[in-house]
């Protein structure tokens, strides 16, 4: 197979690319961009073929199983690697570069409240958000909030979730959105967990398998009055008193992780009693 080799950074498609960069690019064009090799194999595996891919003539010969793998509706094009990296928001791209079709602005959230959800309220550096992201993944979160913060679908946040962002029910809310959408999911029978540096529950005291909602807030000044206004129950990581208070990436996961061990704790101990 002969591919077009692109070797000028003042081609049309490296301009369109870099303008994925920002939230106004990825607007208009109603796509993202994924960078890396990773990135693609996470969106062929969840069934979401990108629309371009643009690869080193390295990079497809190294990986040419998995340019099999590509739909042939897929325009494919050679690059030099000095292209690459002028598309590329990271300093030494791995060879290839794709963009994904995807309706912006995003609220694929289902119509009934959280069975498991996560609210994320202003939360500011994109490799947190990554990393949140990630987790609320391997948790088992069914639905994401996000008020204000972050862009998601910026190309840091991207890599840095690995792709859960493409595999997350995620939606984005004003502020005064809010109070209707606490209120609907408390009416369904959802609690609202918010989390604080001190002076809540020990997280574990909590039962994490009924229908929740947890709210986490920004990296430095937490949740805001009117979000802790709305929580049933407040809850906190009791830490040594050597740390104050932990990077909200880090925070979170034994907080969503907690569900899934008293999920399989409960299994375990009824195995055990047996019937």
């Amino acid at each position: 197979m002969v591919f077009e080799l692109i070797s000028s950074r003042r081609n049309p498609l490296v301009k369109a690319l870099r303008e994925l960069h920002g939230p106004s690019g990825r607007l208009q064009q109603q796509r993202l961009l994924l960078e890396g090799t990773h990135l693609l194999q996470e969106a062929l595996r969840l069934q979401r073929p990108p629309d371009l891919l643009l690869a080193t003539p390295q990079w497809m010969e190294r990986h040419a199983d998995l340019l099999r793998e590509v739909p042939h509706t897929t325009l494919c094009r050679q690059a030099t690697a000095e292209v690459i990296e002028a598309v590329a928001t990271t300093r030494h791209p791995d060879g290839v570069a794709s963009t994904l079709p995807w309706a912006l602005p995003a609220h694929p959230l289902p119509a009934r409240p959280p069975k498991f959800g996560l609210l994320l309220e202003n939360v500011q550096d994109p490799g947190n958000l990554g990393t949140l992201l990630r987790t609320a993944l391997a948790a088992g979160v069914d639905q994401l909030w996000l008020v204000d913060g972050a862009d998601p679908w910026q190309p840091k946040v991207l890599r840095a979730s690995s792709g859960a962002s493409l595999a997350l029910a995620i939606g984005r809310f004003m502020a005064q959105e809010l109070p209707a959408r606490l209120r609907e999911a408390k009416q369904a029978g959802t609690a609202i967990v918010g989390t604080v540096v001190s002076g809540g529950a020990p997280y574990w005291s909590q039962d994490w398998r009924r229908p929740i909602l947890v709210l986490l807030g920004n990296e430095g000044s937490g949740l805001s009055q009117g979000l802790l206004a709305e929580a049933d129950t407040l809850v906190s990581i009791p830490l040594s008193s050597g740390v104050d208070s932990l990077n909200v990436a880090v925070a979170a996961a034994p907080l969503l992780l907690e569900r899934r061990r008293q999920q399989l704790g409960a299994g375990a101990l009824a195995q055990t009693q047996g019937p």
